[in-house]
């Protein structure tokens, strides 16, 4: 492991408390590498090391992950940045497989998958441009009011 602290300098690291775990972020970014990767643009290779505990600081797992960018930003901003990524997965991807069940769809030939997604994706789009915070509660009440859908699509 001495390799890695001649590559990866001092870490920034960040302790967060929340949805049932405290998690430990490190983040560690170098140029080290930069001579070495046939990437274009790369900037800077980046070291995320996660560990996750319940609560109580028991059953801890670990994680790391790395990345290639062309980013020059410093450790803080990056680590939100790869944070951010996570609110993708969370406001769209995890809508898409939860609420609409999307994952047990039976459409799966032709162009039936990509259409059925695009229009799930406006519907979640309309929702939020709306206001709802909650795609499912959004769902039930333009079931409810159907004047409302109608309003909603602009007809």
């Amino acid at each position: 492991m001495t390799w890695m602290k001649r590559i990866f300098p001092p870490p920034y690291t960040t302790l967060d408390k929340g949805h049932g775990r405290i998690e430990k972020r490190t983040i560690q970014t170098s140029t080290a590498l930069n001579d070495y990767l046939e990437f274009p643009y790369v900037a800077q290779v980046i070291r995320v090391n996660r560990v996750f505990t319940d609560l109580k600081g028991e059953d801890p797992k670990k994680e790391t992950c790395f990345w290639i960018t062309s980013s020059t930003a410093d450790k803080e901003t990056l680590l939100g940045l790869i944070r951010g990524h996570w609110s993708i997965e969370n406001s769209l991807h995890w809508v898409r497989d939860v609420t609409f069940d999307e994952d047990r769809s039976q459409i799966r030939t032709g162009s039936g998958p990509r259409v059925f997604a695009t229009l799930r994706n406006l519907a979640i789009s309309l929702l939020r441009l709306n206001g709802f915070k909650n795609i499912a509660a959004g769902l039930r009440e333009l079931g409810w009011n159907k004047e409302f859908a109608v309003a909603l699509i602009g007809a």
